[in-house]
């Protein structure tokens, strides 16, 4: 049965090589050809799935999109062919694909809370550079069709700057990606730039000011909740981080909540509020991955993370995909009760 055309943004959230299952679930998405993709709002890792698949989407349609993906998480792989953050013997005949108990991330754990990154100087480079390089046609992409909107925060100010297509380079998203632990801060007309996590993960006003879209479906990568509470050194840091990670978000969401509560739906501007409709692709999967695994490059774990992600987002359509273009099915109302 063919379906009327739905159009929708895309709000993703970064988290190192975990954001292989959001590439699953935009691959999943992008096969129904009644979806069209307005906008995306990306961010770290998120950020470059948003570049990467309206690059590819510029240049082949949805079908160059999935290509695109296919192409990036591949050279990703690829990048970290020789990285010395690998799996232990034990872990891989044991199943896991935590590093935890890999040397090379233990040492550089300790060391990235004793050693700062500028300590490399000028040498200090990000081996995502090159595959960004490779993989997005930055040119094609300040002139394609669908609206991009890429936060990282500033150094100076704490404050999220949102980059939209005319402003997207390789540094902009290696600024959105970038770990004040691990890398130094990206510079961008003479400004200094940390990971746009702790300022958008990912920003959603702009998506419902500049999109004509009124369906906006989010695709999280850090668990909101966690059953147990962290007692290890390892585990209370991934927790906070987690927790740093979400809450703009969170509070994104509430303050959108409230709005729509309030919004006269007769104004122009409160019509935008009052219109929106918010989903979420399930994903319990992260909740059952260290952090540590972020790191973990092999092309056995991002096949994995596709597949899963796959299967969220067949689970997503099959229970909400006819409430796409209808009713909102992520319950964010709740949020404004929350003092």
């Amino acid at each position: 049965m063919t379906r009327d055309p739905v159009l929708i943004d895309l709000a993703l959230q970064g988290g190192g090589s975990h954001g292989a299952f959001t590439w699953g679930v935009l691959d999943r998405l992008l096969e129904e050809e009644w979806i069209g993709i307005d906008g995306i709002s990306g961010t770290s890792a998120g950020a470059m799935n948003a570049a990467v698949l309206a690059d590819g989407w510029a240049a082949g349609g949805r079908e160059g999109a999935r290509e695109a993906l296919a192409g990036f998480w591949h050279r990703v792989s690829r990048a970290a062919a020789f990285s010395p953050f690998r799996r232990t013997p034990m872990d891989r005949l044991a199943g896991r694909w935590t590093l935890d108990y890999s040397p090379t991330y233990v040492a550089m754990d300790l060391a990235a809370r004793l050693v700062s990154p500028y300590i490399l100087g000028p040498y200090a480079t990000n081996p995502l550079t090159a595959v960004l390089e490779e993989s997005v046609d930055f040119e094609r992409l300040r002139g394609g069709p669908i609206r991009l909107f890429v936060t990282a925060t500033s150094v100076r100010t704490g404050r999220g700057r949102i980059f939209r297509n005319a402003d997207l380079t390789p540094q902009a998203l290696l600024a959105s990606a970038c770990l004040p632990t691990m890398f130094q801060a990206v510079e961008i007309d003479g400004e200094a730039y940390w990971d746009g996590g702790y300022s958008g993960n990912p920003s959603i006003t702009p998506l419902v000011r500049e999109c004509q879209s009124r369906d906006t479906v989010l695709v999280p990568i850090n668990p909101v909740e966690r059953p147990d509470t962290p007692t290890s050194a390892r585990e209370i840091l991934n927790r906070l981080n987690e927790i740093s990670f979400n809450s703009v978000l969170l509070k994104e969401l509430r303050m959108i909540a409230l709005l729509r509560q309030v919004a006269n739906p007769g104004e122009c501007e409160g019509a935008l509020w009052a219109q929106m409709r918010v989903h979420a692709v399930p994903n319990e999967l992260m909740a059952e991955l260290g952090s540590s695994s972020k790191l973990n490059a092999e092309w056995e774990f991002l096949s994995m993370l596709r597949d899963r992600g796959r299967e969220a987002a067949e689970r997503f359509l099959a229970a909400h995909g006819a409430d796409l273009g209808h009713r909102s099915t992520l319950p964010i109302d709740q949020l404004a009760d929350e003092i």
